[in-house]
């Protein structure tokens, strides 16, 4: 395997919800480009199962068989750390660069509001693809 990708945290408190959404499709767009990873500073005993529910409807992904709620200690040390837009105080990782997405936490929400968020996450992967790839 390529070691040379750079590591990408994405990160918010919980890792339940937009992190591990950012996760499944960092996987999905740009496994060729960066690794993916995800983590919060607390732990859910499961992820967000409307995003559950809503992944695999939309892109075929089972979040529950590919990942899993994970501590910033458990994943590897990064290179990128991308917060989610915590509201709260960010969990802090060390990383040579860092990016804030400003997502709202779609969490007992609609539907459509659950899938506006997936779709920002969807395009910003897209846009850190191409700013890795250069």
């Amino acid at each position: 395997m390529n070691n040379d990708k750079p590591k990408v945290a994405f990160i918010c408190v919980h890792n339940s919800c937009r992190s591990q959404i950012a996760e499944a499709l960092g996987k999905l767009y740009a496994k060729e480009t960066f690794e993916s990873y995800s983590a919060g500073t607390e732990l859910k005993s499961q992820i967000n199962q409307d995003a559950v529910r809503l992944m695999k409807k939309l892109y075929g992904i089972d979040m529950e068989k590919t990942q899993h709620s994970k501590l910033l200690t458990d994943i590897p040390p990064v290179d990128i750390v991308i917060t989610m837009g915590c509201n709260v105080e960010c969990p802090y990782l060390p990383c040579k660069y860092k990016e804030d997405w400003g997502l709202d936490d779609p969490t007992g929400k609609s539907d459509e509001e659950f899938i506006k968020v997936i779709n920002e996450i969807d395009k910003k992967i897209l846009e850190l693809k191409e700013k890795l790839k250069h």
